[in-house]
């Protein structure tokens, strides 16, 4: 009898935890390719997909749009994104406030900060391009 009730204990406590962590906190990263060109206008389009430590996936359309003093064209392959803790991936769609500032000829390294609300996404990646410039924008991610 006692055994059975250890079991059954056991089993309400893995609900419970499961629940918990069902209402908790789950981090994301994504990975991702972007192309695009400036002219004092900037513009890029790419794809990704998001991965998240509770199992949510989606695969994403990523496009960037913004203005400055700028020039160039850079392509980024494999690049890395990490977003701040959400309770959904459904948050992590929408558009993102960016500013930027880039120079790169031949290979290029990427790094970007961006913001959407209380969530942040800091992007990372290398590539090729040749760019020189200061911008602002935003930055969209939509499911593919």
């Amino acid at each position: 009898m006692r055994l059975k009730a250890i079991v059954i204990g056991c089993l309400a406590m893995g609900v419970a935890v499961s629940a918990a962590h069902a209402r908790g906190m789950t981090e994301c990263t994504m990975k991702y390719n972007l192309k695009g060109w400036s002219a004092f206008y900037k513009t890029a389009a790419g794809t990704g997909t998001i991965r998240c430590d509770n199992g949510q996936k989606a695969n994403v359309r990523l496009s960037s749009r913004g203005g400055g003093l700028t020039a160039g064209k850079t392509e980024i392959r494999d690049g890395m994104g990490y977003f701040t803790r959400v309770s959904s991936i459904d948050e992590l769609f929408g558009r993102y406030d960016t500013a930027s500032a880039a120079a790169a000829a031949g290979k290029a390294a990427s790094a970007q900060a961006l913001v959407k609300d209380n969530i942040r996404l800091s992007l990372t990646g290398r590539g090729k391009g040749v760019e020189l410039g200061l911008a602002l924008g935003r930055f969209t991610i939509t499911r593919r």
